[in-house]
């Protein structure tokens, strides 16, 4: 057995990728949560093809999972992989560009053959035409390994070649000194029907740990030490898992059912899965037959005094756009969780982008304002999805919640609040008929009253035509009109009286502030951070609340001489920013499906504060 030294590392980037079908997304799955449970601070990239099913080696088909841990706060998934794990040609192709100079390539040798080198477009194999010379190339036969590791078994072909996944899995446990026992606690129980497929995988998994540990390609074990994180207990969470979540625990405090009506639409489907296990807490799901039907039955779920919720991604809420101007109408409490991605139309349904501010904010006939707020991490989309609920119920208003692909499908380290430390909400049902009309005015927040159908003596109209102030009944007056549109608007606007002021981070005036809202956050944090410990003039503003915006935001952007507003999109909130507060903010904008790498922002900031001096 060759002799192993061990080096510690702050931090590292990891990238798994393959086909579709390699289970990259599954090995970078238990790769996170083990490092976890080891108390690294982490952040991740699930990037999944926009292609349902590619054919297998085309660059287009490739699946990748990109991984940053470390013994330091992590923010991004990583700008470029210290490591890439390329289990066939056309994986390799797509994603050398993210490795960094002298990384490390695992590299699956059998994915290398002449059919799999053509589709990826290769004039020769990049393994041994000495192409790869700057990086640390290690080529194994990942296949053939396998296939030994379990060739007793007489399983088939395919079988055999589904867990390979395993082995690379087993192969970076033993690089970063990562215990095992987590995943094959896993495989035992996902399994645990089906043994032949338990046995294989397990067999797998261990012979990937023991080749890297035998053999003498690698000399170097790599150690991360835990991260200092604040006291409490941790899980790792995707953005979708918080998400449900924090509907339910709104749901509970409200002590309210839960209803989620909702269509599946990429990214958001997972919300759905998620909540659908749930019902012993009150949550009720409808799979609907369209998007119309989710929204107006969450609707329907709010009249008849439960949690109405429905989710969704860009081209949802275009079909569910009458029927969230229905809400506002009628004023009832509705969530609508948009978890965006590339768009227009179908798009690119896998990938991410922040592009659908403007239609939430403007995307329905008529006066319809609503409010928005919007998740900064996957961890933070459990607080939004109960803020906005907190807010919806007690102002009587539909809510947009905005999140988007990389959130939704992203992970990170989640401290599990204390559900008793929770902001009590407290939904008041009207039940006395004196004095009952459905659209008298609470004087605060200018909410109706929540009149559930077969409580005696309030009985109400509601619809989707003008209502008459107080009465509820039908008005087509033109004063009326307008005294309710006000009245909507200023409904809204009054939200900014309990959301908290917004806070910069950095100085509080100076040559650049650097705004941004959603999964902006951990890119321009770590882009801002640099340039501060270089001394520069940079702080850093990230907006939750979109609609209204917190009451002190306009004092803020006055105090710095430039703004730079870095969005997934060709510019939104810089033009809300620019119209509203009257300032000359200007955008960085990519339209990639991919979120921000902390270098482009920074550059960005380095050109402007040039230009400044």
């Amino acid at each position: 057995m060759a002799e192993k030294t061990i080096q510690n590392l702050e931090e590292v980037t990891i990238r798994f990728a393959g086909d579709s079908g390699d289970g990259m997304q599954l090995t970078g799955t238990q790769f996170t949560n083990t490092t976890a449970i080891l108390g690294n601070d982490l952040s991740t990239l699930p990037d999944y093809p926009a292609e349902i099913r590619a054919p297998a080696g085309t660059l287009f088909g490739v699946s990748g999972f990109q991984i940053h841990f470390g013994s330091t706060e992590i923010n991004t998934p990583g700008d470029q992989c210290d490591v890439l794990v390329a289990m066939n040609a056309a994986a390799l192709k797509v994603n050398l560009g993210s490795l960094i100079d002298g990384g490390t390539i695992i590299a699956n040798s059998d994915g290398f053959n002449d059919k799999n080198l053509k589709l990826a477009g290769y004039a020769s194999n990049p393994l041994t035409d000495g192409s790869l010379q700057k990086y640390h190339l290690h080529s194994v036969d990942i296949t053939k390994l396998t296939g030994l590791a379990i060739q007793d078994m007489n399983l088939s072909s395919k079988l055999v070649d589904r867990s390979k996944n395993f082995f690379a899995l087993g192969m970076m446990y033993w690089m970063y000194n990562r215990p095992m026992e987590s995943t094959i606690d896993w495989i035992e129980k996902k399994f645990g029907n089906k043994p032949e497929i338990k046995e294989a995988n397990l067999r797998v998994l261990k012979a990937g740990w023991n080749f890297s540990e035998t053999t003498e390609i690698f000399a170097v074990r790599y150690e991360v030490g835990p991260a200092k994180l604040a006291p409490g207990k941790y899980r790792n969470i995707t953005g979708n898992q918080a998400l449900a979540w924090g509907l339910i625990a709104a749901a509970k405090k409200a002590k309210l059912d839960l209803f989620l009506g909702s269509y599946p639409i990429t990214p958001a489907s997972d919300i759905l899965h998620e909540l659908s296990v749930y019902k012993h807490f009150g949550v009720k799901t409808f799979q609907a037959e369209d998007e119309i039907a989710g929204v107006t039955s969450a609707l329907g779920a709010s009249f008849g005094g439960a949690l109405g919720v429905t989710t969704t991604s860009g081209p949802g809420v275009a079909l569910k756009t009458e029927a969230i101007g229905l809400a506002v109408m009628v004023e009832l409490p509705l969530i609508i969780v948009n978890v965006q991605r590339g768009g227009p139309s179908t798009g690119l349904p896998t990938k991410t982008e922040q592009a659908d501010l403007l239609q939430s904010l403007y995307g329905r006939n008529g006066e319809a304002p609503v409010p928005i707020i919007a998740a900064a991490t996957p961890a933070d989309c459990f607080e939004t999805a109960f803020e906005a609920s907190r807010i919806a119920l007690k102002y009587m208003t539909p809510i947009f919640c905005l999140s988007d692909g990389y959130l939704g499908n992203g992970s990170e380290p989640w401290l599990i609040p204390d559900y008793n430390a929770l902001p009590e909400i407290a939904p008041k049902f009207r039940t006395e008929k004196e004095g009952f009309f459905p659209y008298s005015r609470d004087e605060h927040t200018l909410s109706r009253p929540w009149a559930i159908p077969g409580t005696p003596g309030l009985e109400h109209r509601i619809g989707g035509l003008e209502k008459q102030h107080i009465t509820g009944n039908v008005n087509y007056e033109p004063l009326n009109h307008e005294f309710m549109i006000k009245m909507r608007a200023e409904k809204v606007e009054r939200i900014a009286n309990e959301i908290p002021l917004a806070k910069v981070e950095g100085d509080s005036q100076g040559d650049l502030l650097v705004v941004g809202w959603g999964g902006t956050y951990g890119s321009i944090k770590s882009a801002v951070a640099h340039h501060r410990q270089k001394g520069n003039s940079v702080s850093h503003l990230h907006l939750r609340w979109l609609n209204p915006m917190p009451k002190n935001v306009g004092e803020i952007l006055y105090k710095f001489k430039h703004i730079l507003v870095p969005e997934l999109n060709l510019g939104q909130l810089v033009k809300v920013l620019r119209a509203k507060y009257l300032v000359p903010a200007v955008g960085l904008n990519k339209i990639q499906g991919l979120p921000f790498k902390s270098i482009e922002i920074e550059k960005k900031i380095e050109e402007i504060l040039r230009g400044t001096k």
